[in-house]
């Protein structure tokens, strides 16, 4: 029977950098490894990243809506449409807005056979635990049913805060195993067992925010990605963005995460969707991403012309 992981966490948290180890640590040891991924706004862009880990018959992207409510027939059916083959496991990352314990009570009717029950794994950002203001329930609602919680973001931190987080784990979840990423080990996530931990009601709207993207045009220097990222409000708790910079042949990646750093870094190949800038939180409109693109190239153009 194939293994189910699914890899749920805060926005920001760390799931695309382990499902990424997952992958590649997998392929190594014989594994067969299907990535599908959900993101309220364009998935694909994430998707892509993998095209040099596997083959894009092994990667489903799911965009749109929440695979914890409106959109898990779409990922059970996914799931279902998956092909058979040797030393199969199946891995999916959940959107870091997801209600990790509807997920895993929706996505486990109606799995074929040929799959064992899901397992659902955290990653949990030890810096900015419970540092999300009125998003720290929805954080805390995406360990209650995990079966392993994984910490990321500990190389910032001081002991005692690592041992608080631990403790506040463990009374939120004193069933699961709790491991620093790298202690990781991907033989033993096949034999993880459904959590058994019993979930505390939680208001399931409260795990739905606006997105929304627009076209980014390619912006003319690297000062550009910085300013579109400042003029976006902390409310938005996450930016996207892939474009073209300057007179660069390729494209060029970037995120600013819930804490507010921002990483930019080379996309390899070309987002079938076009050049995008999305954002995830309240706050979320097109008109606001349009006018911090054109407030980016205006100043962009003034630079240049001194």
């Amino acid at each position: 029977m194939e293994p189910i992981i699914v890899v749920v966490g805060f926005l920001g948290a760390g799931k695309t950098t382990l499902l990424k180890r997952l992958v590649t640590e997998y392929s190594q040891a014989n594994w067969s490894p299907f990535v599908v991924l959900n993101d309220y706004e364009n998935a694909s862009l994430d998707a892509l990243q993998f095209l040099d880990m596997l083959d894009e018959k092994s990667l489903k992207a799911l965009n749109g809506s929440c695979i914890c409510c409106s959109g898990v027939g779409e990922l059970r059916e996914s799931v279902n449409r998956i092909p058979e083959r040797a030393n199969g496991i199946t891995l999916i990352e959940a959107n870091g807005t997801t209600d990790a314990c509807a997920l895993m009570g929706f996505l486990g009717v109606g799995i074929e056979a040929r799959f064992m029950p899901p397992v659902q794994i955290s990653v949990v950002d030890v810096k900015n635990w419970q540092l999300r203001d009125i998003h720290n329930e929805l954080e805390a609602n995406q360990i209650q049913v995990s079966s392993l919680i994984t910490l990321s973001h500990t190389d910032s931190v001081s002991e005692a805060r690592l041992a608080q987080v631990k403790d506040d784990i463990r009374a939120i979840n004193p069933a699961a195993e709790i491991l620093l990423c790298e202690e990781l080990e991907i033989n033993k996530l096949p034999e993880l067992l459904p959590s058994s931990n019993r979930a505390e009601k939680f208001e399931h709207h409260k795990s739905h925010w606006s997105s929304c993207s627009v076209d980014l045009p390619p912006l003319p220097d690297p000062i550009c990605i910085k300013d579109i990222c400042d003029a976006i409000p902390d409310s938005v708790l996450r930016v996207k963005g892939c474009t073209v910079l300057g007179n660069e042949q390729g494209f060029t990646y970037f995120e600013r995460c819930p804490d507010g750093e921002v990483f930019v870094r080379p996309y390899r190949g070309k987002p079938t969707t076009g050049a995008k800038l999305l954002t995830i939180g309240p706050g979320s409109e097109v008109k606001l991403l349009e006018s911090a693109i054109a407030k980016s190239i205006e100043s962009a153009a003034s630079r240049h012309s001194v």
